[in-house]
């Protein structure tokens, strides 16, 4: 049974170019045997489709292009959701760990950009985060930075999750603003 030129099976749905993908790292080895050394390539890919949703992987082989090809297949499949606030910034600031890996991230408010290293950079990009200031403290490592920065993001909570899951509204979990203002005007009178 051959399909038309113009229909579109689910394979080709999934190939559609709604996810952009950044090459992190890319990774040599050898292996000597006897007639010489044989090469092989690992590399480090981040995908994401900018709107909040995001993922690595890894793959290695022989050439360059494939192990582009391999990681990039696996980084899509394993893509995780994040809740941006506004759409620009994450809600709260965290830590994430793996390894000898830690990095922390914090919220930031509109115009600061990204302020980030190397291959946290990469992810906050993809994930389509505008603002964020964030610091790498430990490992090097661009995968357990990456690995790291992911165990943050995966702990990150929106305001509406944690009021469903309190049983209470969204207004009473966030703090007032109001409150806030009128606060600030007490300690002005008081001085």
């Amino acid at each position: 049974m051959a399909r038309e030129p113009n229909q579109r099976g689910r394979r080709d749905r999934d190939e559609a170019p709604e996810f952009a993908d950044r090459l992190v790292a890319i990774n040599r080895v050898s292996k000597t045997v006897k007639g010489g050394k044989r090469f092989g390539f690992a590399a480090l890919v981040v995908v994401g489709d900018q709107k909040g949703r995001v993922g690595f992987g890894k793959g290695k082989a022989k050439e360059v292009p494939e192990a582009i090809r391999k990681a990039t297949e696996q980084a899509k499949r394993q893509m995780i959701r994040v809740q941006l606030r506004e759409g620009r910034t994450l809600h709260h600031d965290m830590e994430g760990r793996h390894g000898a890996g830690k990095v922390v991230m914090r919220t930031a408010p509109e115009g600061t950009g990204i302020i980030a290293g190397g291959p946290m950079r990469a992810v906050f990009e993809m994930l389509g985060v505008k603002d964020v200031v964030s610091k790498s403290i430990g490992s090097q490592n661009p995968y357990n930075m990456i690995r790291a920065t992911m165990d943050g993001l995966r702990k990150e909570q929106s305001p509406r999750s944690v009021a469903q899951r309190r049983g209470k509204k969204v207004a009473d979990i966030l703090p007032k603003r109001e409150d806030a203002v009128d606060t600030s005007a007490q300690v002005a009178e008081e001085a």
